[in-house]
Formats: C-alpha cells, structure tokens, sequence
C-alpha cells in the first residue's frame, strides 16, 4: 500500500513535492542553484561589510566592475577560484573548499 501523504497548504511543500521528490536529477539542479547564490551572496556581503563598491573592489582585485557584478550574481556560473582567492586576499581573507557528502546533503533538503 502507497506511503499517504500528509495534507499540507504550505505552498514550498507542495511545489517541492510536486517538482522535486523522487526526481534526483532536479534534486541535484536545486542544489547547484543553491550553491551558486549561496556564493553570489558571499562575494557581496563580504564587499559590503568591507565597505567597498564594486568599483573599488574592482581595483583592488585588478578586474572591472563587471566583472564584480557578475560574480554578485547568482545565475553567473564562470566564478573560478582562482578569482575568488584574488577577492579573498584583497579583503584580508583565504577561500577553504569542503567536500560534503552527496548523501548527507541530499537528506538534510
């Protein structure tokens, strides 16, 4: 006999049921998106506590603005780390990359 879901009107749970259980691929998608806003999020609070503009960072990384923007951006998916180690470094800070298990964070969504 099938598993009997839970009724829910919370709109996340319905949508994460509707597109997301079951499907791992999605499952894996969500993740990389989280992921990369997750980074995008980073870069920019880390300017702003500095009290930088994107100008100003710019500079200190030996970049444009632009490209400052883009790395804002959570839909931009050309960060490397060799960037984000020059970002680090001109705001007195070093990039420290983690291995999780697929498993584990999987279970946790």
């Amino acid at each position: 006999m099938p598993k009997k879901r839970t009724a829910t009107w919370d709109a996340v749970q319905i949508l994460h049921r509707r597109y997301y259980d079951g499907k791992p691929a999605r499952t894996a998608q969500l993740e990389d998106a989280r992921t990369e806003d997750q980074l995008a999020r980073k870069i920019y609070e880390m300017r702003e506590q500095a009290g930088l503009t994107q100008e100003r960072l710019a500079r200190l990384v030996g970049t444009t603005p632009s490209v400052i923007s883009r790395l804002e951006d959570s839909d931009y998916e050309g960060r490397s780390l060799t960037m984000l180690k020059r970002i680090a470094a001109a705001m007195n800070k070093r990039v420290e990359i983690r291995f999780v298990s697929l498993k584990e964070k999987l279970q946790a969504a």
